[in-house]
């Protein structure tokens, strides 16, 4: 890969998974990875004289989406690190105020809370859905950011001289 589409990629991919680890940015699910797939095609397509084709901006998107995914899930470790805890006080503290929660709801909930194998599958949702998510922001990139190829220089007809007989 050249480095004409490779910047696009890094910074894209460092915006999506910068915004999808944090925890309370991140409310709006997928919007930061299609703005992100968005972006790479945006930022492919100044550096380029025509528009770039539906193809070269999803496989754009999708390595930007890609990307995104790993660095959200190597980022959102020692987040988790330090929100888990405050997190599964909250829930515990709303299941302690709630008393019609089933016994068998709680024992999910905690069984949930306390699992180690949720950050994993947790990872592997996160670089999938990203990298999904991505392509399409690809797509809608090339759509949005499509530019108008120049209008056809006007045809000259040459004019035949009136001939007098």
């Amino acid at each position: 890969m050249d480095s004409a589409r490779l910047q696009p990629v890094l910074l894209s991919g460092v915006f999506i998974g910068v915004l999808s680890a944090l925890p309370f940015i991140n409310c709006c699910c997928c919007l930061w990875v299609l703005a992100g797939g968005a972006l790479t095609v945006y930022l492919r397509q100044q550096n380029v004289a025509g528009s770039i084709p539906a193809a070269e901006g999803a496989l754009l998107g999708l390595m930007a989406g890609f990307m995104g995914g790993v660095l959200a899930a190597l980022l959102s470790i020692p987040i988790q690190m330090v929100m888990g805890p405050i997190v599964q006080g909250w829930v515990s503290a709303m299941m302690a105020a709630n008393n019609e929660v089933p016994a068998e709801t709680r024992e999910m909930i905690e069984k949930i809370m306390s699992s180690s194998g949720r950050q994993v599958l947790n990872a592997i949702f996160s670089i999938i859905a990203s990298t999904v998510f991505g392509m399409l922001g690809g797509l809608l990139g090339v759509a949005v950011f499509k530019k108008n190829a120049p209008p056809p220089p006007p045809t000259v007809i040459p004019h035949e001289p009136d001939v007098v007989q």
